[in-house]
């Protein structure tokens, strides 16, 4: 068989568009795979930036935790203090509560969130070392819906509410004052207020308990959570509300708090 000039032309142009084809597949599979490579790789640094931020927000969630205590510690061992020399016996009976409520604290150890029906067993420890040191210059109204106690709720998050209106609301007063806490479930959110009396004497303080809880708030739940407080001078209260998701938690018995003390 014979080739012509023709023919070797046309044989040639086949082999280059073969050669063409296959040359552009082996690019495409080179850049194919570069690109794969870096996206592997970026996802990777993605990943890799998402756990630091994770890490850098749980280390600050405990830090602003843990700030918590040597404030609270203070605030009470300055208050059992008062009492050493002219009531050592209520000194020594808050010393003790002092202890279980340290105990309960460490309980839960680095547990971001619990349930808000043991959070306000903390809260009802609290106020009763208070009760110990002010009492009947104390007084505390519950109201706490039953649906409302499995919502969960950041640790620690309503003590230093709770501290922050019997140190600058309740004790600066001759008369004492009153305190009310109400929890609710409404529309998948749930909802914390607490409202205490203001004494006309009272001075502000360096709002820790505050901005912690703005803090917690923001580094949990993003724009998920809101919180406000508020003084009404003419009515001399101080609120401080709260909303947070309603995410659940299971425990087995819940009940309505009401009682006035």
């Amino acid at each position: 068989m014979s080739w012509g000039p023709r023919s070797l032309h046309t044989l040639y142009e086949l082999a280059y568009s073969t050669f063409a084809d296959v040359l552009l597949l082996y690019l495409g599979i080179i850049v194919g795979a570069h690109a794969y490579t870096y996206f592997v790789r970026g996802q990777r640094q993605e990943m890799d930036r998402l756990r630091l931020r994770q890490s850098l927000a749980q280390s600050e969630l405990q830090a602003l935790r843990a700030q918590l205590h040597p404030h609270f510690l203070f605030n009470t061992l300055q208050g059992i203090s008062t009492l050493i020399e002219t009531d050592p016996p209520t000194a020594q009976a808050m010393l003790h509560k002092l202890g279980s409520l340290l105990r309960a604290v460490l309980k839960h150890g680095s547990s971001d969130l619990i349930s808000l029906k043991e959070e306000l067993a903390f809260v009802r420890a609290y106020l009763d070392l208070e009760h110990m040191r002010l009492g009947t210059r104390l007084a505390v109204r519950w109201r706490i819906a039953p649906d409302a106690d499995a919502a969960l709720i950041p640790q620690l998050l309503l003590q230093p509410l709770v501290e922050n209106a019997i140190v600058h609301g309740i004790a600066p007063a001759r008369e004492g004052g009153w305190i009310a806490i109400e929890a609710t479930v409404r529309d998948d959110g749930l909802l914390v207020e607490i409202r205490n009396s203001v004494a006309a004497a009272s001075q502000p303080g360096l709002q820790v308990g505050l901005v912690n809880v703005k803090a917690r708030l923001k580094h949990l739940y993003a724009d998920d959570a809101h919180f406000e407080f508020l003084v009404q001078r003419e009515a001399k209260v101080a609120v401080a509300r709260l909303q947070v998701p309603a995410l659940a938690s299971p425990i087995s018995d819940s009940g309505v708090a009401s009682s006035i003390r």
